[in-house]
């Protein structure tokens, strides 16, 4: 195996694919930075103590201005266990951000004008801290584009090898 890859757990890496365990950690440590990125723009925005699932959830409710079901939330940001989801969404129902609607069985979700409003906030420090670095770097839009289809094919990828090992 090539030594100069970047691993985070060398036994793993595959003769067949170090490039595989490359991906890992970099999944990780990105995971992990962006995880702390959104709760601190957050609290940059306004909000202390917002977990990034939290996050995530009002940016979704906030998304095209509908109404969401909490399994459509589920299934749209890959949040296998519902139970985390709908314990964040009750935190933000109760914080005044996010609006519960009972339709037959069904609750129903979207953003409350002050969880709009955090929203745009956290956008004005998005565009201030990190579209700026941005720039800087020298990435294009379209390397951005082309990275967030190769981690979305990944997750695909993930996913399937999941179910494989689940039924192992």
């Amino acid at each position: 195996m090539n030594t100069s890859k970047i691993v985070s757990s060398s036994h793993l890496a595959s003769e067949s694919s170090a490039e595989l365990s490359e991906l890992e950690y970099a999944l990780i440590i990105a995971g992990n930075a962006f995880n702390r990125w959104m709760a601190r723009c957050m609290s940059a925005a306004g909000v202390k103590d917002m977990t990034p699932v939290e996050v995530s959830l009002l940016h979704h409710v906030c998304h095209r201005e509908r109404k969401k079901k909490l399994a459509d939330i589920c299934f749209v940001l890959n949040i296998e266990d519902t139970h985390v989801a709908s314990y964040a969404l009750k935190k933000l129902v109760k914080t005044g951000y996010v609006k519960s609607e009972k339709v037959g069985k069904e609750a129903f979700f979207s953003a409350t004008e002050s969880g709009v409003a955090l929203c745009q906030k956290y956008r004005e420090v998005r565009e201030e801290c990190l579209i700026t670095l941005l720039a800087d770097t020298g990435l294009s839009n379209q390397t951005l584009g082309e990275t967030a289809k190769l981690l979305r094919t990944a997750s695909g990828l993930y996913d399937t090898a999941s179910r494989a090992a689940t039924s192992r």
